[in-house]
Formats: structure tokens, sequence, C-alpha cells
């Protein structure tokens, strides 16, 4: 799994970013000068992919973010969505995962795949960097039932000698539950992802991606849904280890 090593990055802006910096060949059947077909406005009520809720974002993202939750959703660079295979873990410790990205990095470290650092900066806000000065800051703006929403805000580098591509974005996260019983619940999760940026480079990295662009874009959100997943399963099947696996990270 490759994953956890770019999933935020992929999430919240090498998507674009990363194209920026080294686009691959298009394909025999794209027109040099096409751009990826991208939605112009989504609506303010978005239907999760399992269809199984519908989120109402006016009522969902707090006052304070919910301005600019709409401009990002409304108006894409780019947007994708995607759901992962049904997971079985605890109701308690599944949510808690998605409370703690920083000790979900931490564990697949652990687990020895690489992942990307993510910090803890205190009061729900959560902070991703690299060695090229990418930054990232994110945290959750707002909660429904069986979801919430994040927002983030940064710049990513593709490259040390590569300019910063600005970025804003939002992800919709569901995970309704198929099952419970003493605890246990069968999740199925998705999450829909809505990405801008206002730089040319971005701008130009998608329009010689083509028709491929979107694709990028989905597999960066099933990467997301297995970063978790694949720790919500591991500590489902090893209850031993958990503790262990998901402690604070060493500083």
């Amino acid at each position: 799994m490759t994953g956890p090593a770019k999933v935020l990055g992929v999430l919240f802006g090498s998507t674009v970013a990363g194209v920026a910096c080294a686009a691959p060949p298009l394909p025999a059947s794209a027109e040099p000068g096409a751009t990826p077909a991208m939605p112009a406005a989504m609506p303010a009520t978005l239907p999760n992919t399992a269809g199984a809720v519908r989120v109402n974002l006016a009522d969902a993202v707090h006052a304070d973010y919910r301005d600019a939750v709409m401009k990002v959703v409304q108006k894409p660079t780019v947007s994708t969505r995607a759901a992962a295979p049904d997971v079985i873990c605890t109701v308690s410790m599944y949510e808690w995962l998605f409370d703690h990205p920083d000790r979900v990095a931490a564990a697949w470290n652990r687990l020895k795949v690489q992942a990307v650092p993510i910090s803890d900066a205190g009061n729900g806000l959560f902070a991703w960097t690299d060695e090229n000065g990418s930054e990232v800051v994110w945290r959750t703006v707002g909660t429904f039932q069986d979801g919430r929403v994040w927002y983030a805000t940064g710049k990513v580098k593709p490259g040390v000698a590569a300019p910063a591509v600005p970025v804003k974005a939002v992800a919709i996260l569901t995970h309704p539950r198929k099952a419970t019983k003493d605890g246990v619940a069968s999740f199925s999760t998705s999450v829909q992802i809505f990405l801008v940026s206002d730089s040319k480079a971005a701008t130009l990295a998608l329009r010689l991606m083509g028709p491929a662009a979107p694709k990028v874009a989905e597999q960066g959100a099933e990467q997301f849904l297995e970063f978790f997943n694949g720790i919500a399963d591991y500590v489902q099947k090893h209850p031993t280890k958990a503790d262990a696996l998901l402690a604070p990270p060493k500083k």
C-alpha cells in the first residue's frame, strides 16, 4: 500500500501541484488543449456515494467556516468521490481514528509503512509539512449523523525549486453503520473531496492531463479512505496491539 506515504498530499494538493511538476504523457485520444470535465457548481445538499446519507452543508458546517466551505464546494478546481469496502471495527475506535489522524500516521510508520508526518497543532487543528516546503493545516468544521466535514488551507510544493501552489480543500466523510453488535459495527465509508487552487501552474497541469485528471483525483480519495480503514482493520484483528500502535508519536 502506498497511500499513507502520499495520502495527505494527494488529498490536499498534489492532485494539482504534483502533476504541475511532472505531468504524464497525454493519452492518444486526448486533445492537447482539452480540459478535464469538472463540475462548475455543486448543490448545497450532497448525497454520499452509497446514497444512504444526504448532507446539508448549511446545517452541518459551523457558521465561522460556512462561507469558505461553500465557495470551495460550489466552484472546485478538482472534485472527486470514492467509496471503500466495508470495514469492521468497534464504533468508539473507528470514530476516534478520524479525530486523531496524527496517531494514524504514526501507526503506519510503526507497521513499517512510510507515512507522511502529521502533527497535532492543538484545538482540533492538524498540520502536514514536507521537505519541499509544503504546509497544509485542517480541522473538522462540521459534523452530522455518521459523518464530518474537514476544511483545509495551505500550500503544496512538488519540489524544492518549484513554485508553491496555494490550495483550499473540503473533505466530506460519511461512515454509516450497516450493523452493530456489542459495540462493533460494519462501516460503509465514502468521501467527497473538493479542491480549489488559483495557481496557473495547476490549471496548466490539469489541462495537460486531460481525461486522466479525474482518475488521479479518485485514486487520491481511495487512498484517503484506506489510510484510516487499514488501521481500523488491523486494530480490530489485533486488539492487544492497539495501545502501542496508536500511542502518541515520540517527540
